[in-house]
């Protein structure tokens, strides 16, 4: 008897529940029905009674001034249970507080998600001016040294799926576009393991970074030292940071187990 695909054992309203909830993303912070039905493509008594479930069980809460709804207390409680749960962040913390003592700059964790990176947690620098992307926030892979490390890692099956489906937009001079040239840098990251983002994706703004592995061998993630250009140089990079990166992802990849 063929096995079924999982996806012939979707159910719909749960779909639609977690399609709901993942409308409140970055600056999202409060829907209204009105607006949540054009997103949804639902009528509005449907959306008013996934609302009023998913408020119920705390996974939603209204604004009774606004009377539009927001992210519940539950979902900050499932969150953080991910957090406490995953071996990664449990593993790398005590190593990025020491990263950044070593070199006083802003480091993370980041995974790739969908071919954008998403940041697992983060380590701030005691500086003034500091770069400190945001727990949960998601950039594209192929313009950060985190990304970048992690995509270098992938096959040649898994980045023919990624290019096609994938305009590579500018967001400065630095960004690179072209497919192909992209391609030979990946191959470049790999052979020397670790990444730099050159103001690729912010002007004024330098990244680097290296891959962590687990006992399996995978790549699970990346650890990122990131800092303003004024004090990250390519001569520090060099001589200073890559070393201190590669480190602390080494340490990491043993605490999970991953053997050379």
């Amino acid at each position: 008897m063929p096995k079924k695909e999982k996806s012939e054992y979707l159910i719909q309203s749960v779909s639609h529940a977690l399609d709901l909830l993942e409308q409140f993303h970055d600056e999202v912070d409060e829907l209204g029905v009105t607006e949540l039905s054009k997103r949804l493509k639902l009528h509005k008594n449907n959306v008013f009674r996934l609302l009023a479930t998913l408020e119920l069980r705390g996974y939603i809460e209204q604004n009774r001034v606004t009377e539009n709804y927001r992210l519940g207390l539950k979902t900050l409680e499932m969150g953080q249970t991910f957090v406490r749960q995953m071996g990664l962040l449990r593993q790398s913390r005590p190593v990025l507080e020491w990263l950044v003592r070593e070199c006083n700059e802003t480091s993370y964790i980041a995974v790739v998600k969908d071919f954008d990176i998403i940041y697992l947690d983060v380590v701030e620098t005691d500086l003034t001016v500091r770069v400190v992307p945001r727990v949960g926030s998601r950039l594209p892979a192929y313009c950060t040294a985190a990304g970048k490390v992690q995509l270098a890692c992938m096959s040649e099956e898994e980045l023919e799926q990624y290019f096609p489906a994938r305009e590579l937009k500018s967001f400065t001079p630095n960004t690179i576009t072209d497919k192909e040239l992209l391609k030979e840098y990946l191959i470049k990251i790999a052979s020397q393991g670790y990444a730099i983002d050159d103001e690729e994706l912010d002007i004024g703004v330098r990244c680097v970074s290296s891959p962590i592995r687990d006992y399996t061998r995978r790549i699970v993630g990346a650890v990122s030292i990131s800092g303003p250009t004024m004090r990250l140089p390519l001569e520090r990079i060099d001589k200073e940071l890559i070393p201190l990166v590669q480190k602390a992802a080494d340490e990491i990849s043993r605490n999970l187990g991953f053997h050379r």
